[in-house]
């Protein structure tokens, strides 16, 4: 096996190790993820939805998925499996950044809770950045796959925003809508929006400048 498929690998069974031992603390009913509101003890099925509602986990799999596509050799020069690529570099490093500056001062975790927070938000964000800057692939990111490329983020907004109002949890402080009211919250999401496009072109744009395979 080559060095790169050796790495994104290993990528690949971090993020899965990350996203399955959060799910596990979740399960147990430990808290963290459970930041928005401090919530003290939701039954199981609502914090099996809450897990699959946070936009780390969505960035996590795509990580994994993709992942796991290029250690087998099965990835695809494809426009939508090119928005979906660009989809996991924008949107873990994205997790990454937001957590850091947002979220970390909110979280006190401790044990398995702070490995998992650890694994989902630092080392899988800078395995995924350090695998596409090593060793690719290259000339697989187009302008042209930024519509396609903004489905899944857009989904997700709207997503979190319908379902919000009607169970009274949203996933981020930031996004809540019964603290912040619509207004905030748009321009919170629209400085997001911009940041995860920012991220986008600046992939882009490396790409081209990157040493060609």
């Amino acid at each position: 096996m080559s060095r790169a498929r050796m790495f994104h690998l290993v990528t690949f069974l971090v993020a899965g190790f990350a996203l399955v031992l959060q799910f596990v603390l979740i399960w147990q009913g430990h808290k963290a993820v459970e930041v928005a509101h401090g919530d003290s003890g939701p039954d199981l099925p609502t914090r099996i939805v809450r897990y699959f509602s946070y936009l780390t986990i969505w960035a996590n799999g795509l990580v994994a998925w993709s992942s796991a596509m290029l250690a087998l050799g099965r990835d695809r020069d494809t426009p939508w499996s090119r928005a979906l690529r660009l989809d996991t570099l924008a949107l873990i490093a994205l997790a990454g950044v937001v957590h850091f500056f947002f979220l970390r001062p909110l979280l006190d975790l401790h044990g398995s809770d702070w490995v998992a927070d650890k694994l989902l938000h630092m080392v899988v964000p800078v395995l995924a950045a350090a695998g596409w800057a090593l060793f690719g692939p290259r000339g697989r990111a187009h302008v042209a796959d930024l519509p396609r490329f903004l489905v899944i983020p857009v989904a997700w907004i709207v997503y979190t925003l319908v379902r919000g109002p009607f169970v009274d949890w949203y996933p981020y402080p930031f996004i809540d809508v019964d603290q912040h009211g619509y207004g905030l919250v748009a321009l919170n999401a629209a400085g997001i929006s911009v940041i995860l496009l920012v991220l986008a072109f600046a992939t882009i744009w490396l790409d081209r400048k990157m040493p060609q395979e």
